[in-house]
Order: structure tokens, then sequence, then C-alpha cells
């Protein structure tokens, strides 16, 4: 698949076939992208990145379904408010965009913190959920109050769990500097670092340079202790579920078992945490079969 290069913006460059669109939607404006025709089918995308980590993926999933990328609360182009990073609140505003967008029920599909997003906005708007799928790795949960802050052996060690709880500083230190934290994280996370490339690179970094976007993405983490105690009240899921993962596929069962009925798991062997960069042609399949 062939990754275009104009000049990056936070935005992501244009995407044949796709279009840049606003809606201002439970007190807050979200920037999507969307193309294609079909089912509709929402994309939630991952820390530290933007809708732009679909862009190997959505030409194809665009000729089957109405593809809907999303910058979601505090990412890219859609604004950075000073509150409502709980992934409740964040899945509201997705459900009000797929209202304001005329439909009924969607698919939904979600990396990293859009996993989050994604679990959220099933387990609050079933009516709303045809199916979801989610990866690397899935809804916070008890399992997340387990992480040790030291690293151990045969453990991820997340530190940046911690760094983003930290107020004001990360904004300090990353400010200008921002691409060195993607070129780490890509680095360590990455099994193919190379499927991440130079311009997806600029684009994210662009992203997160925007004032208020360090602020608004250290949010998504310090509310993971509200998205906690929220899931603790949650109905088990009854719509189908797919649950994905590479590197961290270990915490996907961890965090979904119990929690729906109707679910199964693939795990990409050989891969690293980002599946949409890393693994486009086989995250396409794997959806293409699941959303039917």
């Amino acid at each position: 698949m062939t990754t275009p290069t104009p000049t990056p913006t936070p935005a992501g460059p244009a995407l044949e076939g796709f279009e840049h669109r606003y809606a201002d939607v439970n007190g807050t404006r979200l920037h999507y992208v969307t193309g294609g025709r079909g089912e509709p089918l929402v994309l939630l995308p991952g820390w530290p990145q933007t809708w732009w980590q679909f862009h190997k993926v959505m030409p194809a999933l665009a000729e089957r379904y109405e593809v809907i990328a999303v910058d979601y609360r505090g990412m890219g182009d859609s604004a950075k408010p000073e509150g409502g990073y709980d992934k409740k609140t964040m899945a509201r505003d997705i459900y009000e965009l797929v209202r304001h967008l005329g439909h009924g029920q969607v698919n939904i599909a979600g990396e990293d913190i859009g996993s989050m997003v994604a679990y959220a906005f099933a387990a609050n708007h079933p009516e709303a959920t045809s199916k979801l799928a989610l990866w690397e790795v899935g809804h916070p949960g008890e399992v997340f109050n387990e992480m040790r802050m030291l690293p151990q052996p045969g453990q991820p060690h997340l530190w940046w769990f911690a760094f983003n709880q930290v107020d004001d500083l990360p904004e300090k230190l990353l400010a200008g500097r921002y691409r060195l934290l993607i070129d780490y994280l890509i680095g360590l996370e990455a099994l193919d670092p190379d499927a991440i490339e130079e311009t997806s690179r600029e684009i994210y970094a662009a992203a997160y340079e925007q004032p208020g976007a360090v602020r608004a993405s250290n949010a998504w983490y310090q509310t993971f202790g509200r998205d906690i105690e929220d899931a603790r009240t949650y109905k088990q899921l009854t719509m189908p579920v797919l649950g994905l993962g590479g590197m961290n596929f270990g915490f996907v069962p961890a965090l979904l078992d119990g929690k729906a009925a109707d679910v199964r798991y693939v795990e990409f062997k050989g891969a690293g945490h980002y599946l949409s960069q890393e693994r486009p042609e086989d995250l396409t399949r794997e959806l293409m079969q699941f959303f039917g």
C-alpha cells in the first residue's frame, strides 16, 4: 500500500476518496474523515497518533463500508476542552456524531485509547452498536490497578501511564520535542518501525505540538480511575465482539473475558503494537471477515 507524502498537518494530508469534515456535538467540536459506501464503520485511533494511523486500511474498507475515522476529543484537529476525557463522555461524543450523521446503528473499532472509547460506546449505547472490534488493548479494568511502576521480567513497562498522570510538567518537557517521544515509542513498541514512515511521524508530531494537545492527551490517562469505576457498572455486552492483539495480546482477553457474551480473539503473532500501520493487510482482512 502506497503512502502519500504531502506536507504534513495536524489533520493529516488528503487521502484520495475521503473528505475532512467537522461536527459540533456534546459540547465539543470533532474532526473526522469519511468516505466509502455501505454500512457505517467508525474507526477510533490511539496515542500518540491521529485518524491518519488508519490511512493504510481505509481505502480497502471503504469498498464495503462508509468509513468514519474520528479524531476524538483532544486529538488532532478536534477541540481540546478542559474536561470530559473519561471514556464514557468521549463515547457520548461519538454517539452524538453518529446521530448527527443520521445513523441509527454502526460498527465500531478502535486501537489503544480508541479501543477504550469504542468499548465505552458499546457499553453505554448498545442499541447503536452492531458489532465491536478492539485491539491493543481494551477498556481500563482491574488489570490496570495491578501494573507495577518498576520494570518486571516478562512484562511490558508502561512508564508513560505514570508520566501522563503528571500535570503541567509533560507539556513543558515535550514542547518542541514531541517527535522524540514518538520515535522512542515506535522504536519500543513497533516490531516493524519502518512501517510508520517519516510522513506519519511528522503528522503525529505536528498534531501533538498544538496548544493544549499534551494536556488533553494526558487527560485520556488521568481519567483511567474514573473509567475503571464506570466499567464496574456496565452490563455484559451482547453484540458480537472481536478482540485482536499483537505484542500486547495478553491484555485483550484479560480485559474482555466475562465482559461480552459473544467474543472471539485473534492474535497477530510477530506483530508490534501499531497493528493498523504494521499489519494493515491482516487487520483489513480480519475486520472485513468480522463485520461482514
